[in-house]
């Protein structure tokens, strides 16, 4: 069965191929459209910018009769009264490396010196069925800010992110404890429960 995820991002592509291995899924992506362009995330929650990016993909695609996912995540840290949140792929501009929204982040940390490093990744998952239904779904992995970088696994912030029970930043971390234990990891489960039931 075919599913079209709304992603262009390597890193979490990745993720949902090898959380699908044990599925009957074939991921397709907009790699393979020549006219697809992503859309602009404007919404100001995680499902609803999950949301604009499966219904804009699903407009793209010439059949309509098939799965489409998209997901919207970031990081959201309690000492910085939420942020990065729905903007930490962009925190420090536009077309900001994850080498410099680490750095704005250690930054604003430092700024505002939070004895409370309490964050967690959020991920908000939006499906539209073959039939046009929208499901969606959400997951989360609480953790603390660390101290400096570590690791060399993963993307985005998880060389700061422990993990709660854990030592390790995620980019330190054996990948197969991302796929049982992530944020994205724990939505998308839930989806893949509603497919078998």
């Amino acid at each position: 069965m075919d599913l079209w995820i709304a992603t262009s991002n390597a890193g979490k592509l990745k993720e949902f191929q090898n959380m699908a291995m044990s599925s009957s899924l074939k991921i397709r992506t907009p790699k393979e459209l020549d006219f697809y362009t992503s859309p602009e995330e404007t919404g100001d929650t995680f499902l609803a910018n999950a949301k604009i990016k499966a219904q804009s993909l699903h407009k793209s695609l010439s059949d309509k009769n098939t799965w489409v996912l998209a997901e919207d995540s970031g990081l959201v840290v309690d000492g910085l009264d939420g942020l990065p949140g729905i903007h930490s792929a962009r925190y420090a501009g536009p077309n900001a490396r994850d080498s410099e929204n680490n750095a704005k982040l250690f930054k604003m940390m430092g700024f505002k010196s939070p004895t409370n490093r309490s964050a967690h990744f959020h991920c908000s998952i939006f499906v539209i069925t073959p039939e046009g239904k929208e499901l969606h779904y959400e997951g989360k992995i609480e953790g603390t800010i660390g101290k400096k970088l570590a690791g060399t696994g993963g993307f985005g912030y998880d060389p700061l992110f422990i993990p709660n029970g854990e030592t390790k930043t995620l980019a330190e971390l054996d990948p197969s404890f991302k796929s049982k234990n992530s944020h994205r990891s724990k939505a998308f489960k839930l989806f893949l429960a509603d497919l078998k039931a």
